[in-house]
């Protein structure tokens, strides 16, 4: 039987989208793909809301992030954390020789204007990252108040963002809050199969990019970049057209609904799902305003045991998420985005309630 994921991704995927990965293929080198992809890129722009380059990537969000910080690093990154997700992104930067360090934040809280503006004082870094939506905690981080920091007192600063969690759930104005890279993939806001990346990438970062040595290869996003803009959205490498696909059908379902729209359908699965967990449980991150509108971390204050729970709620066509990390036990999390509906969030939380007697 299948069950309804609301996990942190993937998510489930409307079978019309998942038809679309039927497509038969194409000749990846043909007008036809060209079109495909830019396509694809036109509409991801309006996501995004940016006029800069979308690229494409056959790999998971992770490939894209690697890829830039290794791509646009030239003194030293500040990698800002507020969790497992925060600390990958490190980890990345120090695997590839990538100078880099780590600001942690404590679980459940944010990256404050503050802690950036404190780090970027001291002139080592010309590039930050930063999570946008952290699944692990629940964090939704203030984005739009760092990129208005740099543009004030760090113009110089290359400023990259993982909104793997977010993109197409939340608005998140790339342009107008000054990021120079945006990471997302397809398999959760989007709600899309896991298997392909997607970032927008400023000519800035580009321009710094070419002064970096030792790029990689499949992750240089300034060849990336280059072959996408001479030759018609080619790639260098085989990209899988069948995420195309469902991509360009997916977007157009994405702009018929309304960005708006979508959002506040996302609100208001977030507000319900955090009014059942304060009612019940209780709330990781504690401040509204940094509160995920994507997915909710909950505290396990009644100690239940997630993996029974999550054995009982197989059975009637369901799934949840146990802590990540350091708080695997201490938490458990609920995804609400991508396709699904308000009714599909009170049917979750009711069954939540039978099993539990709650």
């Amino acid at each position: 039987m299948h069950k309804k994921l609301f996990i942190p991704g993937p998510v489930d995927v409307l079978p019309e989208v998942l038809e679309k990965m039927a497509t038969p293929q194409i000749g990846h080198r043909t007008k036809e793909a060209s079109d495909l992809q830019r396509g694809i890129s036109e509409k991801l722009q309006k996501v995004f809301y940016t006029e800069n380059q979308i690229l494409l990537s056959t790999s998971s969000g992770s490939g894209l992030m690697e890829g830039a910080i290794r791509s646009f690093t030239g003194k030293r990154a500040a990698v800002f954390s507020v969790g497992a997700f925060g600390d990958r992104w490190y980890k990345m930067a120090t695997t590839n020789n990538v100078p880099a360090d780590l600001f942690k934040s404590e679980l459940g809280e944010p990256t404050t204007v503050q802690m950036v503006d404190e780090a970027l004082a001291t002139g080592k870094y010309d590039v930050i990252t930063v999570t946008h939506n952290e699944t692990s905690t629940g964090v939704m981080n203030p984005t739009a108040e760092i990129g208005a920091l740099l543009k004030e007192k760090y113009p110089d600063v290359l400023y990259l963002v993982d909104t793997v969690s977010s993109m197409g759930g939340v608005k998140i104005e790339a342009d107008a809050w000054g990021m120079d890279v945006v990471i997302t993939s397809t398999q959760k806001a989007l709600g899309l199969p896991a298997g392909m990346a997607i970032c927008s990438v400023s000519e800035r970062a580009i321009e710094a990019g070419r002064q970096v040595p030792n790029r990689g290869l499949y992750l240089d996003l300034v060849s990336l970049y280059d072959t996408v803009k001479k030759k018609d959205h080619q790639y260098p490498s085989t990209p899988s057209l069948s995420h195309m696909f469902a991509l360009d059908y997916q977007l157009d379902r994405i702009l018929e609904e309304g960005l708006e729209n979508r959002y506040a359908r996302h609100k208001e699965m977030a507000d319900y799902v955090r009014a059942w967990a304060r009612k019940n449980f209780d709330l990781l991150v504690q401040d509204e305003k940094y509160l995920s509108q994507t997915l909710t971390t909950i505290k396990n204050t009644k100690e239940i045991s997630v993996g029974d729970l999550n054995k009982e709620l197989a059975n009637r066509g369901f799934m949840i998420s146990n802590g990540y990390g350091g708080l695997k036990n201490l938490t458990f999390r609920i995804s609400h985005m991508a396709d699904y509906t308000m009714d599909d969030v009170k049917d979750l939380l009711s069954t939540i309630d039978d099993i539990l007697g709650l």
